[in-house]
């Protein structure tokens, strides 16, 4: 029973196994394709491989096993799993991939880049594939095939690009238009949003034109020929993505002139360089008349000036100086001269210090100066000339007082007065007391505008009782009112001059003050003024000239004022005409003009056949620029520093202050480097270099050099400053002493100022206490504008007395080489005729003659020393040691006591030893030039053994390092 039971069992078991394995074996057969959608639906991005699908991608097979079943044996079978996709298409540049085998689930994705720009859709085919039978994949079914639609999104990855490289356009002025001209961009991007252009922008700002946003540009105003010939635009787009355009292009509208009559080609600012002669102002100009029927053209053409100096360029030499070079005679006294030691009475004006332009004076009202007495010595009784620059404006009621001669004490009678009254110019003479009590012409009247127009003029009064001539700026004018009075009763009160206000004797105080600017204010006693004189002082240094051709010189007419700043042209031939103006120019023939703008005005009038349609041509303004001339550098130089001997000062000659004065004047420009110095110097990017160029002297003056005095002032007592008068005079050349030094004046050359310069000479009668001067020069140009350095100069008084022996005691060392550096020469300080001077201590100072006394015992006792030291030295020499040293002495420092010097007289063993010292020195090179020609100069043929003697005496030193 056993035995069946388990044999029953074992059959189940082996019934239930064979049951399973044809399961499993039914299991593997693979009877379904796989199953996809018909058709799918994908969205890519340009920057992106991934492709959104609808509906997703995904493959079933209803062979698949069933996988979440629990048993183990569904869970081997692997029929009915997808292996793949496959796409059917040309170029697709698309690939399929599956995710999950088990349950179909795939991808579709970009296999490169894509551009949306070649291509926006790409349509292709897709069919799955599931793994076959078996390990090796026999029996493998395919789906269907579906159609796969994917579009290619845009980004934002082109900008847009203008048609045209540039634009152009011409409008006519004074017209608004809707539309000048379109500018058109376009986006190469494929899609509608990045590819169209949303906005045009105009980047140059402030200009009067707008763009919409289809690229029409229009103006916002009325354009204009004369305000700008041209505009420059630069426009820009944008796309609806905001990107703007690679590259901005350029539009340019041209602004076409309505025909107006004006003149063309004219710059309105012109350069006028220093020194270049005449300037043509119009050389490119010519009147556009819009082809009217012209008969006759009139310009006049204005070169403001007033506002230079005093009313135009013109020499800032003082007043007196510029007399003097327009040939007036001799005998001028100026009243107004620049502040200095010997004319100090205007030092309390305030002034433009003369740089630049003339030095003027301006009195405001409560400034009042006085003449020193003896100035101005006028008898009433001879011919006299007054002489000044004025600039006055409409002022009070009450009289103004630009000079008035008056009593100085107890009264207040004007003697004679040039004043002005409600802007009349009125010049009053009173008659001296005469036997005859008549009636006599007093006062003479004058009604201009010119006094008070706040302008500066010119007026000459020539005075010839009793006969009155006025002359403003170089045109005589008549009085039209002359008073008559009795003359002034006798009288022993002295007068007093002043400037800008009467002085009132009796009250002692200042009257009718003076509101106004004064310049080259002058009296000339005794002559005339003639008209050629009175002409020169008022011409202008700058102006405008013309030079006409030959072939328009009678077709044109051409007319200037006095002081050529302006000029009149008339024709009827147009041509003519322009070439004319064309050659019209300006000049400055000042070699230091006064730099700045000078207006210019050309104003026109235009006559036709039919008047009533006659053309307007406007005014054409613009200016001369005067740039800054290079300016002079004026430098004194020579030697500063001498000493000579009380004699000298004391003599009938003098001292000479300036023996070796050297004046030179430079200019400092840049130039453009040269080939030779670019290759020396090597990679040098600036093309300037500062090069001094020394000025030639005809080409340059002086007007003024002053000497001063440095410390005490001059005693007139026992010292003085005197220079030969008729060199002065050869020169002409004028000079004014005071007891702080003397002034030389006078336009002339640099190379005259120097020679008499040289001859300035300071004497001195008591020179016991004297010990040193010292004296300061400065030399200027054109009034004070150009100012030269101080040139300091100090003179060494050495004073001398008897010799006083000293035997033996003051022989030199035989180690010092008398011959060649006993005489030392020490930077211009001479002791002339040494020889003949043995110096001791002055009788004059006990202090003096002791602490000489002292320094001579000191120097005898050192001698001996080295007197001693020197005999074991030539004992040593006879023993056949070494007897000759070399002594170098470049760094030896020689002090010499001016107070003392050496006896002509020595020894005859001290003559030898100095004889064997100075053959032993020629063999030296230490000697220099200096020492060498003034020995030779000195000694002149004394024999060789005498010359170390010589030589010792005629000591010069170097004090430089000595402070006083």
């Amino acid at each position: 029973m056993r035995f069946r039971g388990n044999n029953q069992f074992a059959s189940a078991v082996v019934g239930l196994v064979l049951g399973l394995l044809c399961a499993v074996e039914a299991a593997k057969v693979n009877k379904h394709k796989p199953w996809i959608e018909t058709t799918y639906h994908g969205i890519v991005t340009e920057n992106d491989d991934k492709v959104l699908l609808d509906p997703p991608l995904i493959a079933l097979d209803k062979d698949a096993p069933l996988r979440y079943a629990e048993s183990f044996e569904v869970t081997l079978t692997e029929e009915g799993e997808i292996c793949g996709f496959r796409i059917h298409g040309q170029n697709v540049p698309f690939e399929a991939v599956v995710l999950d085998k088990s349950t179909g689930e795939g991808v579709i994705r970009a296999k490169d880049k894509l551009d949306c720009e070649l291509q926006k859709e790409h349509i292709f085919t897709i069919q799955a594939y599931d793994c076959g039978e078996g390990p090796d994949g026999a029996n493998m079914k395919k789906s269907h095939k579906a159609t796969v639609h994917i579009q290619v999104n845009d980004i934002n990855e082109y900008s847009p690009v203008f048609k045209e490289k540039s634009y152009k356009a011409t409008v006519i002025e004074g017209k608004k238009y809707d539309s000048i001209l379109k500018v058109e961009a376009v986006d190469a991007d494929c899609s509608f949003q990045f590819s169209q252009i949303c906005n045009y922008e105009i980047v140059t700002p402030d200009v009067p034109f707008t763009i919409d946003k289809e690229g029409f540009i229009k103006n916002t105003e009325k354009l204009s020929y004369g305000k700008e010939r041209m505009y420059k635009l630069t426009i820009t787009a944008y796309d609806c993505g905001k990107n703007r355009a690679s590259e901005d292009v350029l539009v340019k509208i041209s602004v076409k002139p309505t025909c107006k009559p004006s003149w063309q080609g004219f710059s309105k600012r012109i350069e006028y360089e220093p020194g270049t002669g005449s300037l043509a102002l119009f050389p490119s100009m010519h009147l556009e008349t819009c082809d009217e029927p012209i008969t006759s053209i009139r310009a006049s053409i204005e070169l403001e000036t007033n506002h230079i100096g005093k009313g135009c360029d013109r020499d800032t030499y003082s007043e007196k100086s510029l007399h003097k070079l327009c040939g007036a005679s001799s005998g001028t006294v100026e009243l107004l001269p620049a502040p200095s030691s010997s004319t100090n009475w205007t030092v309390g004006l305030p002034t433009d210090n003369g740089h630049d332009s003339d030095q003027v004076f301006e009195f405001n009202g409560t400034q009042a100066i006085k003449v020193p007495n003896g100035m101005v010595s006028t008898s009433l009784k001879e011919p006299f000339t007054i002489s000044v620059w004025m600039r006055h404006g409409p002022g009070v009621h009450e009289k103004e007082a630009i000079l008035c001669n008056s009593d100085k004490t107890d009264m207040n009678r004007h003697h004679y007065a040039l004043y002005i009254h409600n802007c009349r110019l009125i010049f009053l003479l009173r008659q001296e007391p005469s036997e005859t009590e008549n009636y006599k012409p007093a006062e003479f009247h004058w009604k201009l505008d010119q006094v008070c127009d706040k302008e500066w003029h010119h007026y000459v009064l020539n005075v010839e009782f009793p006969t009155v001539s006025l002359f403003v700026d170089g045109t005589t004018f008549e009085p039209f009112l002359v008073t008559e009075d009795y003359p002034m009763h006798a009288s022993k009160i002295e007068t007093q001059l002043t400037i800008g206000a009467c002085w009132q004797g009796g009250n002692a105080r200042m009257a009718q003050f003076f509101r106004g600017n004064l310049a080259g204010l002058i009296i000339r006693s005794g002559k005339l003024e003639n008209k050629k004189v009175i002409d020169c002082l008022y011409t202008c240094k700058e102006g405008l000239d013309v030079q006409l051709p030959e072939e328009v010189a009678s077709a044109v007419k051409v007319e200037f004022n006095p002081n050529q700043s302006s000029l009149t042209v008339e024709g009827d031939d147009i041509d003519a005409f322009d070439k004319v103006m064309q050659h019209i120019s300006y000049l400055n023939s000042r070699q230091f003009p006064t730099p700045g703008i000078r207006h210019l005005r050309v104003s026109t009038t235009v006559k036709c056949f039919n008047e009533e349609s006659c053309v307007a041509v406007p005014d054409a303004e613009g200016y001369v620029m005067v740039l800054q001339p290079e300016e002079p550098k004026i430098s004194l130089s020579g030697i500063d520093h001498f000493a000579r001997s009380a004699a000298e000062f004391e003599s009938q000659e003098g001292v000479t202050l300036f023996p070796e004065l050297r004046i030179v004047s430079t200019i400092t420009r840049e130039v453009e480097a040269d080939t030779e110095s670019e290759a020396a110097e090597g990679a040098d990017d600036d093309p300037t270099v500062q090069e001094t160029v020394v000025s030639e002297e005809i080409m340059h003056n002086l007007d003024t050099c002053e000497v001063t005095v440095l410390g005490d002032e001059l005693d007139g007592e026992h010292e003085s400053l005197e220079v030969d008068t008729s060199q002065l005079q050869q020169h002409a050349l004028e000079m004014s002493s005071s007891n702080m030094g003397l002034v030389i004046s006078g336009v002339n050359t640099m190379a005259n100022y120097e020679q008499v310069l040289h001859l300035i000479r300071y004497k001195n009668w008591h020179t016991e206490a004297l010990f040193d001067r010292k004296f300061k020069l400065v030399c200027s140009e054109l009034n004070g504008r150009y100012i030269s350095n101080e040139f300091k100069v100090e003179v060494n008084v050495i004073h001398t007395a008897n010799p006083v022996e000293h035997a033996n005691a003051m022989v030199q060392p035989n180690f010092i080489n008398p011959v060649h550096h006993a005489s030392v020469d020490l930077s211009g300080h001479n002791l002339v005729n040494a020889h003949q001077a043995s110096v001791v201590p002055s009788a004059a100072t006990i202090v003096i003659v002791v602490c000489v006394s002292f320094l001579v015992f000191m120097i005898i006792l050192g001698v001996f020393r080295i007197r001693a030291a020197h005999q074991r030295t030539m004992r040593d020499q006879e023993n056949g040691k070494e007897n000759e040293m070399d002594w170098d002495d470049s760094a030896l420092t020689i002090t010499v006591n001016p107070m003392e010097t050496y006896e002509d007289q020595h020894s005859s063993e001290e003559e030898e030893e100095e004889e064997e010292e100075s053959e032993e020195g020629e063999e030296e090179d230490d000697i220099t030039s200096a020492e060498s020609e003034s020995s030779e100069e000195e000694e002149g043929g004394e024999p060789e053994d005498q010359q170390g003697a010589s030589r010792q005496q005629q000591l010069e030193w170097d004090d430089s390092t000595l402070t006083y």
